[in-house]
């Protein structure tokens, strides 16, 4: 504990925490640390809920690659930032929060003083460039604000935005020689080449205006800016790292390194030079827009009129609060900790992606607008359609179904006409498998949350999922399951099919289309075409029916799978688990088989097999760190022992998520995990999206109320709750005893009151 409270309550935050805490009832619980170390993959900086603008510290620059062959550290700089570094290399404007995957940290500014650094210099000799150690014990953060001091230079940074609009506060100590540097080279995930091209013109002494075209991850992200600084620099310049590219098109007849009004090139860094008094501050305001230069300055405009970084700082938070007080719990701090914590990641992605007016970059490229509904990327639809759209149709329903006008713009736009699939920033990534936007849309569309068209996202599903020329979707028809000889993740992608036409066989039944209906709920019965009885797992075939040799069902790298193995994979089956106990062998083998997953122990040959595999988020060989497993707690509940599902919940909770930077058991991917512990917490969970039911688990709150957009509240009461007590006796709604192990939705959006009976015996 004394780790845990040390983090929270360093003697450079108390005052602080205190004053908010007299100001807001939530945000002081929103520990933005958390999941900053290890997989967690979160940032530490300033955001709006699901703001465009993620402003936050970067603690390295790593290279893809390394002697040219990949760098395995690229993936602990996901987010930017790492807890246990000890240097800060600058505050980049864009972050993915919780992914597995790395992208974004576009336009770095870092401030400086003394002889100008344009080089970042090395982790080893921070000196060597304009990096500069820091302290944890002199660094702050919470919603929508982030303080940190330089050491190097003695400059205080903080940190704040709105929704396009980061907002820069930086104070110098005395100088002649006042650097803010600029780094259009900068970015995560960065290898030879990512940066396409870059632009920047000078406007005049305040105002700097530019775009970045990148091919990283989304292979063609282009993004503008706008930059003003609250005080003239009386000097600039340029420094290309493409030498070549530096007098493109001027014939050799300008200088552009000294105070050139313009520069373009594929590896620029700018620097702007003030002379500063002791305690001066400099403020920086960078806008950003998908669509233009203008764009970005008339964002900035509209967002922030003055200079008042409190006022900036006070209605971001404000705008959290808001957020956050659509849940409120009772329980501990640690509790409220974690659980405010969560909602703040929840409401993070997917993110904005219009200007001011309503223009946004669609994915063919062209501009459009955005009419009637607000648009979103950042898309992480293999993780969030399994928990953190479900938590929207309950708290964020008309922001939900803006999403998934988004989602149909996309498919308007994509030229294979499919829903995205893992899209960001008029990109689509095709990351992962499966096509689960159809989830989200169905799941939607069959809870009464639909405020689209859903006959149009009816025709956007099937056409998705009839695109034979995608990942074997049409071996997939053909053959009822996809061959190993086609995929190297076979298995599981057969089993993410299924579930996805399950989907849409829902979405088609609440339209009264009976042949669409007919025609995917047959398909969502594939996965029994990859069981295999005699092993009793879950295991690749080839195309002519042979089952997979060698086989081990522990093993990730013997084919079959993505991000798990057999034994995690033959319970992904959440449309039918009826049909899966019933496949293998009968409720006692199906709960001997689960208890398995949570006791057995993994050898370390197991985790050697890959660079990204670690012991984060297991517990036993069930893996609550990657998300096919997220739903595997409460299968129990179709068995005759639900009482499990009671146990398994109250065990992975504190196990998996704590108030520290270490937090997260894993990546907490756009909020899915984060989605998971607030269902989890309130006592019950979407183990099917598409359906309307929610599994009853163990609720760790002592209460909670959640504001619904009717008006109405629906109450969740815990009586005899203790650490001892995590099993449900009985369980009561609107004064009727449910008999059922679960609650629909249509009973959620009625309000009422939901109350569990604790015991420290099962029934």
């Amino acid at each position: 504990m004394k780790r845990i409270f040390t983090f929270i309550l360093t003697c450079t935050t108390v005052a602080v925490y205190a004053q908010n805490s007299s100001k807001y009832q939530l945000v002081p619980f929103v520990k933005t640390m958390i999941g900053t170390q290890r997989m967690g993959h979160t940032y530490p900086g300033a955001t709006v809920p699901f703001g465009m603008v993620q402003l936050s510290p970067e603690t390295d620059t790593i290279s893809y690659e390394r002697n040219g062959k990949y760098n395995p550290d690229v993936y602990k700089y996901c987010a930017g930032y790492q807890y246990d570094d000890k240097t800060i290399v600058g505050f980049s404007h864009t972050h993915f929060s919780g992914t597995g995957h790395s992208d974004l940290g576009d336009f770095l500014i870092m401030p400086s003083v003394g002889k100008l650094q344009l080089n970042p210099g090395t982790a080893d000799d921070p000196s060597s460039g304009y990096r500069s150690p820091f302290s944890h014990d002199e660094e702050y953060s919470e919603a929508n604000y982030y303080k940190v001091r330089l050491a190097k230079n003695n400059i205080t940074a903080e940190l704040t935005t709105t929704a396009r609009v980061g907002f820069h506060q930086y104070t110098f100590p005395e100088s002649d020689d006042a650097h803010i540097i600029l780094d259009l080279m900068s970015g995560i995930y960065n290898y030879s080449g990512k940066n396409v091209w870059t632009y920047l013109r000078v406007v005049n002494d305040t105002l700097v205006m530019g775009y970045r075209q990148t091919n990283g991850w989304a292979r063609n992200r282009t993004l503008y800016f706008a930059m003003i600084f609250s005080k003239p620099f009386y000097r600039h310049g340029f420094k290309s790292y493409a030498p070549k590219e530096v007098y493109r098109g001027f014939w050799h007849k300008f200088d552009q390194t000294n105070n050139f009004p313009e520069i373009s090139g594929s590896q620029i860094r700018a620097h702007f030079d003030f002379k500063t008094t002791e305690r001066e501050q400099v403020k920086i305001k960078f806008a950003l827009s998908p669509v233009s230069m203008d764009g970005a300055l008339h964002n900035l405009v509209s967002e922030v009129a003055d200079w008042n970084f409190d006022k900036v700082k006070a209605q971001g938070q404000q705008l959290w609060e808001k957020e956050l007080s659509k849940i409120a719990i009772q329980g501990n701090d640690e509790l409220k900790q974690n659980f405010y914590t969560a909602m703040y990641h929840a409401m993070i992605n997917p993110t904005l992606y219009m200007d001011v007016d309503s223009l946004y970059k669609g994915l063919d490229q062209n501009i459009h607008k955005a009419s009637g509904f607000t648009n979103y990327t950042t898309f992480s639809l293999w993780d969030t359609y399994r928990a953190l759209h479900p938590l929207f149709t309950i708290i964020q329903p008309d922001r939900n179904a803006d999403m998934i006008k988004s989602m149909l713009a996309h498919y308007d736009q994509s030229p294979e006409h499919m829903l995205p699939v893992w899209s960001n920033s008029a990109n689509e990534n095709w990351c992962m498998s499966g096509y689960h936007a159809v989830a989200v849309l169905a799941d939607a569309a069959v809870k009464g949350s639909n405020q689209f068209d859903a006959a149009r996202a009816l025709e956007a599903c099937v056409a998705t999922a009839r695109k034979r020329d995608y990942e074997n979707i049409g071996t997939y028809i053909d053959l009822g399951f996809i061959p190993d000889t086609s995929s190297g993740t076979s298995v599981s992608g057969t089993l993410e099919y299924a579930y996805d036409d399950w989907a849409i066989a829902q979405l088609a039944a609440k339209l009264g289309k009976k042949d669409i209906y007919e025609e995917f709920i047959k398909r969502s019965q594939n996965y029994k075409h990859v069981y295999d009885a005699s092993t009793g797992f879950m295991r690749p075939r080839s195309s002519e029916g042979d089952f997979h040799v060698p086989f081990d069902p522990l093993s990730t790298s013997n084919g079959g799978f993505i991000e798990g193995n057999a034994w995690n994979y033959t319970l992904f089956v959440p449309q039918d688990p009826e049909g899966l106990i019933k496949l293998m062998g009968g409720n006692n083998r199906f709960v001997n088989y689960l208890d398995s997953l949570f006791t057995m122990h993994l050898p370390d040959k197991y985790f050697a097999e890959t660079e990204d595999i670690t012991r984060d988020g297991i517990i036993g060989n069930y893996v609550h760190g990657n998300e096919p497993s997220h739903h595997v707690a409460y299968l129990y509940n179709w068995t005759n022992k639900p009482w499990k599902t009671q146990e398994r919940i109250r065990m992975i909770l504190p196990l998996m998520y704590k108030p520290a930077p270490d937090g997260l058991g894993g990546n907490d991917d756009c909020g899915q995990m984060s989605a998971w512990y607030i269902f989890s917490a309130l006592g019950f969970y979407p183990v099917t999206p598409g359906s309307d039911r929610y599994e009853l688990g163990s609720p760790s709150v002592d209460q909670a109320i959640i504001h619904l957009d009717n008006g109405k509240n629906f109450v969740i009461k815990v009586t005899n709750k203790s650490p001892q007590n995590v099993y449900v006796s009985k369980v009561m709604f609107n004064g009727k005893e449910i008999k059922e192990h679960y609650i629909k939705h249509s009973d959620i959006i009625k309000g009422g009151d939901l109350i569990f009976f604790m015991s420290a015996q099962h029934k």
